[in-house]
């Protein structure tokens, strides 16, 4: 290797990280602006955002398959790794032709500024911390760029790297603004080797330029991390909408929910619980920054297809008859034997009274609603009018909503997956028909309807586990909500099926949980299970995806006696 290509490459790296150190600089300054906007007029949250959005389903069923209730941190994970990545590239233009890399920089952010201004309810303020961000990028990359050049100029062995880079930004002239030609060399009677030595000579030492521009690097950072940390911090206490949940109180329920009946939870350890607790109730949904609505901010617009429009507020839900139910909830991305599924008791205002109110006209078949983020789904109309408890919940497990699950208002719909009736922070619930209105996920290839599939699941033992020989417990949990489940069976290592102990029902639109002894002698054994519900029968064995209306087959689950 030349001793020319050395420095080059070493001058190529402190430009790559300059880059990088600019970009957090974009970003944290955004961050801290943003705290008085929308959390969506943040770039990282405006680009996950639009990112989502264009997401085709198989990468979605993928990311979440792979990562689970993960699958934004995955997402953030990769976003900070491509953002640095184009930011190295940008830094090395700019060292290299200045001009470039600000048209660089510029395109990033009028990206960038597409993503905010594209989001649901922006407004043309929402663009101030973008810009904002990236004027101070482009400064912070100027001042280390200037820095890096000085450090390279003052280093013999970088110098020509470094005239090359200054010719190139500045036109052919100098730092000084002298051209630099070869007539000048001829006049004078210096050589190149000769003039860069004195140019070098007047400039500080090698040592001393590097230091100044880890120094500048390092000042940089810190003032990125304090703006990304103080933004985050004032934008928590300008929302603090935890203070605003614990002020709320809810009246009793007109109509509570039913007491559990004795033994709806087997008595096998590792079994999930029958109602989750809301710290470990599944999360999916497309919210890359969750929603920050407060009681009094909350109002749903009801209109499209009916005789009367009209809205309500959070004070009108308390003030009506509320009712309280235990809903077992799935997600449609769920897996045969996954765990996005849950069970909780929740309290609110009945969405057939909403639409007893409203009054469809005739033709219409279908409910639009949408969050406060934009997300829409679209549910069938009648199942929003049936028996069935489908209401705009308020409460979860006897607390309001927790932000991440909807807070304030969320709709619960027993027997639909959630991504045609489960929408978070909704504030407008249009009535319309699905020849003229689509929704979010069904725009995006997946089904109009989504009733959920039977499902049973085997989760003791886990696949894998070693038990000692003998009598072995097994246990889990099977659901068809608002059909009901009537029957689990299991199969050890392909036999006859076995009927399994079934719990006690809470209602059809919760799970059921079941329970059977085994008696194995040690070697790998292999155990399937399959449900039976009280309206459409045995569960499929036939194995199907998720894409595009929910996973389907019999669970196996393999484990080692010893």
């Amino acid at each position: 290797m030349s001793s020319s290509t050395k420095p080059r490459r070493g001058l190529s790296a402190l430009a790559a990280l300059a880059g990088i150190i600019a970009a957090g600089v974009v970003l944290g300054i955004a961050e801290l602006a943003g705290a008085f906007f929308r959390a969506s007029a943040t770039p990282v949250i405006a680009l996950g955002s639009t990112f989502i959005d264009f997401t085709p389903p198989w990468m979605k069923d993928f990311a979440i398959e792979t990562f689970g209730t993960n699958d934004k941190l995955a997402l953030l994970v990769g976003m900070g790794i491509t953002i640095a990545l184009l930011a190295a590239v940008l830094g090395i233009v700019a060292f290299r032709r200045w001009v470039l890399g600000v048209a660089g920089v510029l395109l990033m952010g009028a990206i960038i500024l597409a993503s905010v201004l594209t989001r649901a309810g922006s407004s043309l303020p929402d663009a101030l911390p973008t810009i904002v961000g990236t004027a101070a990028g482009l400064l912070a990359l100027r001042v280390l760029i200037a820095r890096l050049r000085r450090t390279a100029v003052g280093d013999p062995a970088g110098a020509s790297t470094a005239t090359t880079a200054m010719t190139a930004a500045t036109g052919g002239r100098g730092a000084t603004g002298v051209t630099v030609t070869e007539k000048d060399d001829a006049a004078t009677g210096q050589d190149g080797n000769e003039r860069e030595g004195a140019t070098a000579a007047s400039l500080p030492s090698a040592g001393t330029s590097r230091r100044g521009f880890f120094a500048a690097v390092g000042v940089t950072a810190v003032v990125a991390a304090v703006a990304a940390g103080g933004g985050r911090l004032l934008a928590g206490a300008r929302n603090n909408i935890a203070a605003v949940r614990d002020s709320l109180a809810f009246p009793a329920p007109a109509s509570p929910a039913p007491a559990l009946p004795a033994g709806v939870h087997p008595p096998v350890p590792g079994l999930t619980p029958f109602v989750t607790p809301n710290d470990d109730f599944y999360r999916i949904d497309t919210a890359l920054s969750v929603p920050q609505l407060t009681a009094d901010d909350w109002v749903l617009r009801v209109h499209g297809m009916v005789e009367e429009e009209f809205e309500l507020s959070f004070r009108d839900l308390l003030d009506a008859d509320l009712i309280e139910r235990h809903v077992t909830l799935t997600c449609v991305s769920n897996p045969v034997g996954g765990y996005l599924a849950g069970n909780a008791k929740w309290l609110g205002y009945p969405l057939r009274e909403v639409l007893a109110r409203a009054r469809p006209l005739d033709g219409a078949d279908m409910v639009l609603s949408t969050s406060s983020d934009g997300f829409s789904a679209s549910t069938p109309l009648p199942v929003l009018q049936d028996e069935r408890d489908a209401m705009l919940a308020v409460a979860m497990n006897g607390e309001p909503l927790p932000v991440e699950h909807g807070f304030p208002v969320r709709m619960v719909v027993p027997g639909l997956y959630g991504y045609v009736s489960a929408t978070k922070w909704v504030v407008d619930l249009e009535v319309t028909r699905f020849a003229d209105r689509t929704a979010y996920w069904t725009d995006r290839g997946w089904a109009e309807k989504g009733p959920i599939k039977t499902m049973a699941r085997v989760e003791v033992p886990q696949s894998f586990a070693s038990l000692e020989a003998g009598t072995v417990m097994i246990g889990g949990t099977a659901w068809s909500q608002h059909r009901g489940i009537t029957k689990v069976e299991v199969s050890v290592d392909n036999g006859d099926w076995e009927e399994v102990t079934l719990a006690a029902e809470a209602s059809v639109d919760t799970w059921r949980q079941w329970s059977h002894e085994l008696s194995l002698e040690s070697g790998l054994h292999t155990v399937r299970s399959r449900a039976t519900d009280a309206v459409d029968g045995l569960q499929t064995e036939e194995r199907a995806d998720t894409v595009p209306d929910g996973a389907s087959g019999w669970q196996s689950v393999q484990f080692t006696v010893k």
